[in-house]
């Protein structure tokens, strides 16, 4: 499926942007800007991102296959694609920071911000809020870990057709998902490419502020994490009630 994507030279948020467009658009429109001027991150965080530089855009999904309990898969979609589209031009490898952030290494190359309007038991339409990291070489907020492709590589991308190869990677993803949803396979396969993925880690509970050594268990198809910890005791969190430490 070939993405419909308007390019506009400003705007504050492209997920904003895209809210107030989606009714007259098709599942797949996406909404990019030259310069993003407010654009919005998972726990309220701003994103950070030279005008001209790097990939800030918005993408209009209709799931039909996908429940609004389910809206997890969604999101597991969504990361999956962007790491294909990554590797595929870059050539190195991408993992998904849980739940759903990019990384390479331990630096974050890209954010996605997933607003859902629900209509009942269904997802009414999707807006997959992304920002990738592309051709910007010096990063001057208090991010702890920022990277871009040309960090990566010492090479320069043109940033149309790398949108254009990461849209189509999250809309084939979708489309054969959809066409014969198993959640459980989905899941195994953003389990197998997750950052931190094996291994005992530092992680911090947000409830007691504590950090504490474990390892991933389990990511559960609603998104729920499970921890094991030294002592072989679970522990399961949902989205900001836990961080891994850096």
């Amino acid at each position: 499926m070939k993405p419909e994507i308007i390019w506009v030279d400003e705007a504050a948020s492209t997920n904003s942007l895209l809210a107030t467009r989606c009714g007259n658009l098709p599942h797949g429109a996406v909404i990019a800007a030259r310069r993003q001027t407010a654009g919005r991150g998972q726990r309220g965080n701003s994103w950070e991102s030279e005008p001209g530089a790097n990939l800030t855009f918005s993408m209009l999904l209709r799931p039909t296959a996908i429940t609004a309990v389910a809206q997890f898969e969604l999101s597991m979609i969504v990361a999956l694609g962007v790491c294909d589209a990554l590797t595929a031009a870059s050539g190195l490898d991408f993992r998904v920071k849980w739940p759903n952030d990019i990384y390479a290494g331990d630096k974050k190359i890209c954010g996605i911000l997933i607003e859902n309007s629900l209509e009942g038991r269904r997802i009414g339409r999707s807006i997959a809020g992304i920002g990738i990291n592309v051709n910007q070489r010096q990063f001057l907020s208090d991010a702890p870990n920022p990277v871009s492709l040309a960090n990566l590589t010492d090479c320069s991308f043109q940033l149309e057709p790398l949108l254009d190869s990461v849209c189509r990677a999250i809309l084939e993803r979708m489309e054969t998902y959809e066409a014969a949803p198993v959640p459980e396979l989905l899941s195994k396969e953003y389990r197998s490419r997750l950052w931190r993925g094996t291994g005992f880690h530092l992680w911090k509970d947000a409830a007691t502020g504590e950090d504490f050594e474990a390892e991933i268990a389990d990511v559960a198809v609603n998104g729920l994490l499970t921890l094991c910890d030294r002592q072989n005791k679970q522990h399961v969190y949902a989205f900001k009630e836990v961080s891994a430490v850096l």
